[in-house]
């Protein structure tokens, strides 16, 4: 990285001498100004909440042009990849850099399919959780614990724990997911099959039983695996900068992950597809598809506090290009499942179709996000919509591995230490308690 021919002048209007600042330009994107020696030179830091303004790192990961609605793994387009990839070649491409030819796939594939089983302790250590305990609280736990039982790939300065880490967690996820479902349902634990695919492995672990054979229906894996990839990285969100900020300590790649998958858990991150369903549960109980129309006058009042979820990003300012892909899925397993006239998914299209035309959610830009439809997708196949955001972790696994594993390998990886505006008391010294 090295800075171009270009520097931006700082000056200030209380007579401190102006200073010179570098300025870097990505590959594609906004070029960065480094501010590094601005404490140092001026004795002042950059107020920026939330970090809307600032780049945190170099990458060269994940893409986004949320002004024309474009997500790139790797400068590989979403799109292209959810049509013509399956998981694991993406999974390929987010650690290694390159999609993998038919030997790499191959191999690659072999090793997290013989990777997918837990140490059978992990069994007792579940059995510790409340049956009723959120899936998030399981896997927050499930998680961290893989530390104590693959203590032998816990190194995260050295290269080949963090592979081996990779792969476990990559293949292992799914299988904590469904234990995790099973446990909360009373249902006894279905081990992985090595001779499935990664999807159909975790479809049937979740939705086979003892008590007869469980056959993949391949709409509905091919739904799964597009949602696993279309989820599998979102450049520095939050999870993802707090996965880059607990690695940045030298902890183990197990608890960066645990970390991310905490970070995860928050409503306005990985629980919004459950928000989203919880308000078309919300509208269904007010009347359902007749009552849409003083649902979204609701919305549009000022002084109301009703939100329309699922809807709308942070970060595109145009169509969610995931959106558009999770779209077409939803519409194929409503279809494969005979669902298109449930009363739940009629309320969510019929939603969907007023938001896309009415002037007040176009002219803001409120197009239906990804969340919108892979929640409605999730609870067509029989997923839980408490188990929503432990899918969405486990998807989001592999970003946040290929973030940690290229901070860990930057020359200029540091521990993170972000400053402050400090507003409180001035220095002081306690009094005797008798002249307070």
């Amino acid at each position: 990285m090295t800075p171009s021919d270009v520097k931006a002048t700082l000056s200030f209007s209380d007579g401190s001498p102006s200073m010179e600042l570098p300025i870097y330009r990505g590959s594609i994107g906004p070029d960065v100004i480094d501010i590094r020696k601005l404490y140092a030179q001026t004795g002042k830091f950059t107020y920026d909440p939330g970090f809307l303004s600032t780049a945190s790192c170099n990458s060269t990961i994940t893409y986004i042009d949320g002004d024309k609605g474009e997500l790139l793994y790797r400068g590989y387009p979403i799109e292209q990849l959810a049509q013509h990839c399956d998981f694991l070649e993406v999974c390929h491409l987010l650690i290694y850099g390159e999609l993998p030819n038919a030997e790499q796939r191959a191999k690659f594939v072999k090793t997290i399919t013989y990777h997918t089983m837990v140490n059978e302790q992990m069994q007792f250590f579940l059995r510790g959780f409340r049956r009723d305990a959120h899936p998030m609280a399981v896997m927050t736990g499930l998680v961290g614990a893989l530390s104590a039982f693959y203590h032998d790939s816990t190194d995260v300065h050295n290269a080949q724990h963090r592979e081996i880490a990779a792969h476990r967690l990559i293949a292992k996820m799914p299988t904590l997911v469904a234990m995790a479902y099973k446990y909360g349902v009373g249902q006894p634990f279905i081990y992985p099959k090595n001779s499935l695919s990664y999807s159909a492995n975790f479809m049937r672990m979740m939705f086979a039983t003892p008590c007869e054979d469980y056959e993949p229906n391949e709409v509905l894996v091919r739904a799964i695996d597009r949602i696993f990839i279309l989820h599998a990285d979102h450049e520095q969100n939050a999870s993802t900068s707090t996965v880059r900020l607990c690695g940045s300590s030298g902890t183990n790649p197990f608890a960066a992950i645990a970390a991310g998958v905490a970070c995860l858990w928050g409503p306005a991150h990985g629980g919004a597809n459950e928000a989203c369903l919880t308000m078309l549960e919300d509208i269904q109980k007010m009347g359902g598809v007749e009552k849409i129309g003083e649902f979204v006058r609701q919305v549009k009042d000022k002084n109301s506090s009703v939100r329309l979820m699922g809807f709308g990003h942070r970060v595109y300012k145009n169509y969610d290009p995931r959106a558009k892909l999770m779209r077409e899925t939803c519409h194929e397993v409503l279809g494969a499942l005979g669902l298109q006239n449930d009363p739940l998914f009629k309320l969510a299209m019929a939603l969907e179709k007023i938001a896309l035309e009415d002037d007040y959610f176009v002219s803001r830009k409120l197009y239906p996000n990804v969340d919108y439809y892979s929640g409605i997708v999730q609870r067509a196949i029989g997923i839980p919509v408490s188990l929503f955001t432990a899918v969405f972790a486990l998807a989001r696994t592999v970003g946040w591995i290929a973030q940690l594993n290229e901070m860990i390998g930057d020359a200029e990886y540091k521990i993170g230490r972000p400053r402050q505006l400090f507003v409180g008391s001035t220095r002081r010294d306690v009094k005797p308690i008798s002249l307070r």
